[in-house]
């Protein structure tokens, strides 16, 4: 059963829909560098719980004014005082909105510019495909901050950079932009416009694929990553018997076989 995202319990996210499946989620505190607070974690937390069941066939994810997204609101941080406890389940949190981008099944095309720092980084690597600009700029100044990372960075930047990478990113507030950011793994394409008009081409086209196809592809890669090698190809082999006989796909398939459909070229 399709359900309806109610875009207006939305304050920290601007949500909307556009042709073909695709949503645009952009993070609204622009006066905030869009710095993370507990509301808006909620706010993501609900929308890519939903979306999967909402019909949404891809998400461009951005952020509002000059920035991406500054990380942690340390100054909600700071006024809430917060207990150890506390704060472990706000960074719980944190893990249950980006397993839900990451694991969720629906392509999530971060569009990057100026500050993708901290939590903000660790946001960035729960999408599935990063598109920055010449503004993007990627950091992890935990350190500096007497802080530590809570959102997930020791897992997904550290699988996107490397231990030796991550670690002396946290430990000297290394900044990464530009090229060397891709050749890191920090994002998989750099624009010279506007890193959010390549990021709504690459989503389309993404959104053009079969939900079941894309869902495999967005969920069970990071599944099958967690596993041993037995147990992954075990995996694999039990997703593609599904994938790979879905009935929608049938009349690709016969596309291909009569050679109508279009044939792997390399880039002109």
């Amino acid at each position: 059963m399709t359900i309806t995202i109610d875009t207006s319990r939305f304050k920290n996210l601007a949500v909307e829909e556009h042709d073909g499946g695709v949503w645009v989620v952009t993070l609204n505190r622009p006066t905030k560098r869009n710095a993370l607070n507990a509301d808006t974690v909620e706010e993501m937390v609900e929308f890519f719980a939903t979306a999967p069941r909402a019909g949404v066939r891809a998400v461009v994810l951005a952020g509002s004014g000059d920035h991406f997204c500054a990380g942690l609101d340390l100054v909600e941080h700071h006024r809430e005082d917060r207990s150890p406890a506390e704060f472990m389940h706000l960074c719980l949190r944190w893990h249950e909105a980006f397993n839900k981008m990451e694991y969720g099944g629906v392509p999530v095309i971060a569009a990057l510019h100026g500050a993708v720092v901290g939590g903000g980084l660790e946001l960035a690597s729960s999408a599935h495909i990063r598109v920055i600009d010449q503004t993007a700029y990627f950091a992890l100044p935990e350190g500096q901050r007497g802080l530590f990372t809570g959102g997930g960075a020791t897992i997904r930047v550290t699988d996107l950079v490397g231990k030796a990478r991550m670690i002396d990113m946290m430990l000297t507030g290394r900044v990464y932009q530009g090229q060397e950011a891709v050749d890191l793994g920090l994002a998989q394409y750099i624009v010279e416009g506007s890193s959010f008009d390549a990021a709504m081409e690459i989503a389309r086209k993404a959104a053009e694929n079969l939900p079941l196809s894309n869902f495999a592809i967005c969920s069970a890669v990071s599944h099958m990553q967690n596993m041993s090698a037995m147990d992954a190809a075990y995996a694999e082999s039990v997703v593609a018997g599904v994938v790979n006989t879905q009935p929608d796909a049938r009349a690709r398939l016969a596309a291909f076989a009569d050679k109508s459909a279009a044939r792997v070229r390399p880039n002109d």
